[in-house]
């Protein structure tokens, strides 16, 4: 299996395009020399990237004697967010397991940190109504849906936007980028 670094400098050579392209073989589950996993987090971040997004890879957060403590899917940083990132390629809706876990992740970390979670298959209702009621964290959904349509647009920053601002002005973290009223 590839390391952390040579995934990096692989996806690092993708463009938008590129990215559409394994988007699209990672929903028929068509990336068999690649861990399906791990290619849908590189995929978000460079996502991110392209657009001018400062980022850091997937990582791992240790103690003083280096034991891990948290696994990281990424970090994204752009004008005044501060994003961190958990990714689930699944074929199933995701459960709250990874919604309680980023929660625990947020409050470690300074309280204007936003998380975000990536899930190929969308969400189970446990899952959408624990992120509704996480305040003062704040976490975004994002279902497949919502990526495909951000990463045919080339604006993951714009549909993030329309996300958090549909989260300030009405308290829900799932909104779904085809209802956007403007295109992006």
């Amino acid at each position: 299996m590839a390391t952390s670094l040579e995934y990096q400098n692989k996806i690092s050579k993708f463009d938008k395009a590129d990215l559409v392209n394994l988007w699209e073989e990672i929903k028929i589950g068509a990336t068999p020399d690649r861990d399906q996993g791990k290619t849908f987090e590189y995929l978000i971040i460079r996502a991110f990237e392209i657009e001018g997004a400062a980022v850091r890879y997937p990582y791992s957060v240790k103690l003083d004697d280096n034991e891990i403590i948290e696994q990281i899917d990424g970090a994204i940083y752009f004008e005044n967010f501060s994003c961190l990132i958990e990714s689930k390629n699944t074929d199933e809706p995701m459960n709250i397991e990874p919604v309680a876990k980023l929660r625990n992740q947020l409050l470690r970390r300074p309280s204007a940190v936003i998380g975000i979670i990536f899930s190929k298959s969308g969400f189970t209702s446990p899952a959408i109504t624990l992120a509704r009621f996480l305040s003062p964290q704040t976490i975004l959904l994002w279902t497949g849906e919502d990526l495909e349509y951000a990463l045919k647009r080339r604006s993951m920053k714009v549909g993030l936007r329309a996300k958090f601002y549909h989260c300030v002005e009405n308290a829900l973290p799932d909104y779904n980028l085809l209802e956007m009223e403007v295109e992006i």
